[in-house]
């Protein structure tokens, strides 16, 4: 970090101010500054009152004074403010002169990988450096160290990567810190979009577990808390974040009191009970990350379906007031309850399909990534990124991370496509499909909501199906096209992904 004499953080929101404080724990020195002068002194604030010794966090109102204060050697300033809005504020730095030859600006925010790109075209003449870093962790790993994950020019992301071993969380098991060099241009910004597509399946299906255990089984909170402590504690769903948070979420009580700021007041029952059934984040545009994997699925020709899914599931939430309205209009029968149930063995078969999923979502997001790195020529290595999410990270899971990493790091599959031909996945594949294949049948006869899990399982159905229905569909296209198609058992079966060379005149024109 001799290079730098002070970190500029750019945004006072949660992860700003978290971030201030953390790496001013870690012995450096921090500038931040933010539009809203109240969230600076916000910030400033909580760093001097936090328990821990005096933090050096100077907060600044005026802009040119916040750049004047990080020295007059090379600088470094991380930007952590909502996707989109950081032109404006480099629009500013533009205006006022404040941008210099050799300053790296990191962006930590979750970014669509084609604006970091821009942006990078836009500060070449400034010789400036933009690096597009995800973060993975929340807020909580903002302040204790989270899984990193910075892309763009790489003697740039060099000169910073000691500061980022600083503050980013550690493999348990190595020491390691979970941050590499991920690639050039957006590259950075676009794994981490891509793992909150994985993130966005693997939060269905925890929650569609949930639903299956509290709607079907009839069981409460704290007792279905147990049961993800138990699947976080062994086996395939070990040391998952999302299984072990949701142990924690399960098992909360109300207070008396409440905590003043979202817990409801009570003695009986769970701050999980408050909650309503709807999640906005992608219909009011505060996030992006999760639709646009969908869109770079649909983009790039990658079946990802349990990732689609999962989204889908998410929008169809947002809008409960007219979800309430359809609820009158068709009438669908709701969610069973079935008691009688062999409750212990339904929930072993629920955890290995819950870890097929999983699974799926990680094959589905790690195919989509080598398909970009391919196409961008951005030589993304998988093992590194495997090893990146094995600590501070939202989609951390030993079990799965553990295997791919093994197998990835074979030279065999040192630049793989289709992580479901790795063998070790395919074995865990064929292992738990009867499992999911069972708690599909099990959900459709009680009407509970399982869209990530019957994705997965349709998804290895197709994936693995030699002879698919989608022969017809080849001959209604054609019909009605003349969109050609391939001969079964000709010279281009299985053939390449092209316009077949055959047209039958079905109906004359």
């Amino acid at each position: 970090m001799a290079d730098y004499e002070r970190i500029g953080i750019i945004g006072a929101g949660n992860m700003g101010s978290s971030m201030a404080v953390g790496f001013s724990e870690r012995g450096m020195a921090v500038s931040i500054w933010d539009i809203n002068a109240a969230s600076v002194d916000r910030a400033v604030k909580w760093a001097k009152e936090d328990k821990n010794e005096r933090k050096d966090v100077a907060g600044f109102h005026d802009l040119t004074e916040f750049a004047k204060s990080l020295g007059s050697s090379r600088r470094l300033f991380l930007f952590s403010i909502t996707h989109g809005a950081a032109d404006s504020v480099l629009d500013k730095l533009e205006q006022a002169g404040l941008l210099r030859a050799g300053d790296v600006m990191l962006d930590a925010g979750n970014e669509h990988y084609r604006r970091t790109e821009r942006r990078q075209d836009r500060l070449t003449k400034h010789g400036v450096n933009w690096v597009g870093m995800g973060i993975s962790g929340g807020y909580q790993a903002a302040r204790r160290g989270g899984s990193l994950m910075p892309g763009g020019d790489e003697e740039a992301v060099r000169s910073v990567l000691p500061f980022l071993r600083r503050v980013a969380a550690t493999d348990r098991r190595t020491g390691e810190p979970c941050v590499d060099y991920i690639g050039p241009r957006g590259s950075g910004n676009y794994v981490k979009m891509i793992h909150n597509g994985v993130e966005t399946g693997i939060l269905s299906g925890a929650c569609e577990a949930w639903g299956l255990m509290k709607k079907c089984l009839g069981m409460e909170n704290d007792e279905i808390g147990k049961v993800f402590e138990d699947w976080n504690s062994q086996g395939e769903l070990k040391d998952n974040y999302l299984i072990q948070i949701g142990s924690e979420i399960c098992q909360r009580r109300k207070t008396p009191e409440g905590d003043g700021r979202g817990e409801g007041v009570g003695t009986e029952g769970y701050v999980l009970d408050d909650i309503v059934d709807k999640v906005v984040q992608d219909a009011d545009n505060t996030e992006g990350t999760f639709f646009w994997s969908v869109e770079e699925g649909a983009d790039r020709h990658v079946s990802i379906p349990t990732i689609a899914a999962s989204q889908f599931f998410r929008v169809a939430s947002a809008d409960r007031a007219q979800r309430l309205k359809v609820v009158e209009a068709l009438h669908i029968p709701q969610p069973k309850l079935v008691p009688s149930e062999d409750k212990a063995a339904f929930i072993e078969t629920l955890r290995l399909a819950v870890y097929a999923s999983f699974l799926c979502s990680f094959c589905q997001g790690l195919e989509l990534i080598a398909r970009a790195s391919k196409d961008e020529n951005w030589n993304v290595d998988l093992a590194m990124l495997v090893k990146c999410w094995r600590g501070g990270c939202i989609i951390q899971s030993d079990y799965i991370s553990d295997m791919l990493l093994r197998a990835l790091s074979n030279a065999a599959h040192q630049r793989i496509m289709n992580i479901k031909l790795i063998r070790e996945v395919a074995a865990d594949l064929h292992r738990t499909y009867p499992a999911l294949k069972q708690i599909i049948l099990k959900a459709t006869e009680w009407d509970a909501y399982v869209p990530s899990l019957s994705a997965s399982l349709e998804y290895l159905k197709f994936c693995a199906g030699p002879k698919l229905p989608t022969q017809f569909m080849e001959a209604e296209m054609d019909f009605f096209g003349a969109h050609s198609f391939d001969i079964v058992g000709g010279p281009d079966d299985p053939g390449e992904v092209k316009k077949g060379k055959h047209h039958y005149e079905w109906r004359p024109a």
